[in-house]
């Protein structure tokens, strides 16, 4: 079964919206199975890689990403995305992978990269702390 990949802030982790989400993908896209990194096995790594390379997004991009097939993706409420989240995109769409975006109403559309709408760290830690 090919396989898409959730990408979205870690403040929508463990909540309820999340949930909704994810049901909204699943029945949008039945033919593929869901790769959520709000999974303990994902955090392990991502903390491991931190460790041993100072960036725990490594992880993501060496061992996940490259397994992926698609990826869906969680804009803010205006429309931007946090520097991971874009970044993540970025890669799937630069591996020719379709990529689409999913906002807090659960609307799907496909994805653009347009870096006007992808945010700082700063700012984007500002969103999600």
């Amino acid at each position: 079964m090919e396989k898409i990949y959730f990408g979205h802030p870690i403040n929508f982790y463990n909540v309820p919206k999340e949930s909704e989400l994810i049901e909204i993908i699943k029945k949008r896209f039945p033919k593929f199975s869901l790769e959520n990194p709000n999974q303990p096995h994902h955090q392990e790594n991502y903390q491991r890689y931190k460790k041993e390379t100072g960036r725990g997004m490594n992880y993501y991009f060496q061992e996940v990403l490259p397994k992926m097939d698609a990826g869906i993706f969680l804009s803010f409420e205006d429309g931007n995305f946090g520097i991971g989240v874009f970044g993540e995109a970025e890669f799937l769409f630069n591996q020719r992978k379709p990529i689409w975006e999913i906002n807090l109403g659960g609307k799907i559309t496909p994805m653009l990269i347009d870096y006007s709408k992808m945010l700082s760290m700063e700012e984007t830690r500002k969103r999600i702390y």
